[in-house]
């Protein structure tokens, strides 16, 4: 028998879920058969059953963001913005599917009329990580549904309660049990999920290692989709700015909210050398302050654990290989808690490494390099195999210009938090971040494909060149 799945709350290790690994064959040919019939209903139809499912989600808000601040161990105020965001974004597919994947009608020769519409692909899998377990799937799982596809859905083995939960509030909206299925499981479940035959499209959201070796498996088959959101070593570029405290700010948020658990936050700081003394001291003493508890705690934290002991001995880890080889240690990555995976936000000077990884670093570790010019600023910050997102803080309007056209990255900010994105805007990256299937907004690109028609209700046509004439014969 196989053994069962259990979810641990991080941020106590108490037991808060347990269930049994899913039949995923099974799973993928339930949904096969039931969604050429959702695909078949009125769109008006499908849109109004994704907003029952908002509203679903908004009137148990306070339990769902109570579950994932629990199973994730993220502040529960955290987990609120989190829900309220879903929330918002489910309505914001709704337009985008309207927008990017809606019928149009084109110019055509000769009175015919020629037509744009789209096909949803049919089972559609979505796997999703712990980072955001609620809203990253619904990014997916939403537009997908309103194209007419089904889905099997694995949420990670490390939020499988929040899956479930989510899963739970679509069925109770009006999708039909066998059209969305959560697959409980771990990494061979995923594997499975994502070559099963009667899969048409994979939408994957998780580590870069996990990503590639989904492309691989993919690679032979070419009719399935694979829609790829993956790592990100994301530079944040620190130039000349007279708000030091609100420039400091910036950066704590960008590297320390969500734990740094966040596929957007900033792992590296690349700051002028003129401003790094005043700036990085600033940044140090606001992370001294920054209150690190369990979610519910009476003081309201700042960030919590890490998702789990794993990952917090791998954060130790590299932050003692990267003071081995010669970073210098500017606030030191501490364990508060010897048997939680609590860890203190971690800063360390690596401008005279001679060779730095080029890693995503999943937690609150804050790599520094200073430079002395822009160009070494932008050349650094492209010195990476990701490309997710990049961050200019301070810098002029021109200086911003210069940043964005030479970033190599999916999303470039300017004096805002490196994981500020509008829910209206896309997500996604380039190199090893992404394979240029942005989600959020464009997520819907992805879920439909086009199909293009020339329409005339009766036919009309005529050969004029190329034919033999016809001989005619008189009569004798």
């Amino acid at each position: 028998m196989s053994q069962p799945i259990r979810s641990f709350e991080p941020a106590t290790g108490h037991l808060l879920w347990e269930g049994r690994p899913s039949d995923v064959a099974a799973q993928v040919q339930a949904v096969a058969r039931c969604w050429p019939a959702w695909a078949a209903m009125p769109s008006s139809y499908r849109v109004e059953t994704m907003r029952r499912f908002a509203n679903g989600v908004r009137a148990e808000e306070d339990a769902f963001a109570d579950l994932i601040a629990r199973e994730t161990g993220r502040p529960l105020w955290h987990a609120r913005d989190e829900v309220t965001e879903l929330i918002q974004r489910a309505d914001k597919a709704i337009h985008a599917c309207s927008e990017r994947t809606g019928q149009r009608r084109l110019e055509g020769a000769l009175g015919a009329r020629m037509a744009l519409r789209h096909k949803p692909h049919g089972v559609m899998a979505v796997i999703a990580p712990h980072v955001f377990p609620a809203r990253i799937p619904a990014d997916h799982i939403v537009p997908a549904l309103l194209a007419g596809n089904g889905v099997v859905f694995k949420p990670s083995e490390k939020a499988p309660a929040t899956g479930e939960m989510l899963v739970r509030l679509l069925h109770e909206a009006g999708v039909i049990e066998d059209l969305v299925q959560c697959v409980i499981g771990g990494e061979t479940a995923g594997a499975a999920l994502a070559t099963h035959e009667a899969v048409n499209g994979v939408l994957f959201t998780g580590s870069t290692h996990t990503g590639l070796a989904i492309a691989r498996r993919c690679a032979a088959n070419p009719a399935r989709l694979v829609a790829l959101a993956m790592s990100g070593n994301n530079p944040l570029v620190a130039w000349d700015t007279p708000d030091i405290p609100g420039a400091a700010a910036l950066m704590v948020q960008s590297a320390f909210g969500a734990t740094g658990q966040h596929c957007l936050s900033a792992r590296r700081l690349i700051v002028r050398d003129t401003l790094r003394g005043p700036l990085v001291e600033e940044v140090k003493s606001l992370a001294d302050r920054l209150i690190i508890d369990h979610p519910h705690a009476a003081a309201t934290p700042f960030m919590g654990p890490v998702i789990d002991m794993q990952a917090a001995d791998g954060l130790t880890e590299s932050f003692l290989y990267l003071m081995s080889n010669g970073g210098r240690p500017i606030k030191h990555m501490q364990r508060p808690f010897e048997d939680l995976p609590f860890v203190t936000p971690a800063m360390i000077d690596v401008t005279n490494m001679k060779e730095r990884p080029d890693l995503e670093l999943f937690g609150p570790l804050l790599q520094i390099v200073s430079v002395s010019r822009f160009e070494e600023a932008i050349a650094e910050a492209n010195n990476s195999r990701y490309g997710l997102c990049a961050t200019l803080v301070g810098g002029s309007p021109d200086l911003y210009d210069r940043f964005w056209s030479a970033s190599r990255a999916g999303i470039v900010n300017w004096n805002r938090p490196s994981w500020t994105s509008a829910p209206n805007a896309p997500i996604g990256g380039i190199g090893l971040s992404g394979n240029h299937h942005p989600g959020g907004h464009y997520s819907a690109d992805h879920c439909a494909y086009p199909v293009a028609s020339a329409e005339m209700e009766q036919p009309r046509a005529a050969i004029g060149v190329g034919l033999r004439q016809i001989e005619i014969v008189a009569d004798r």
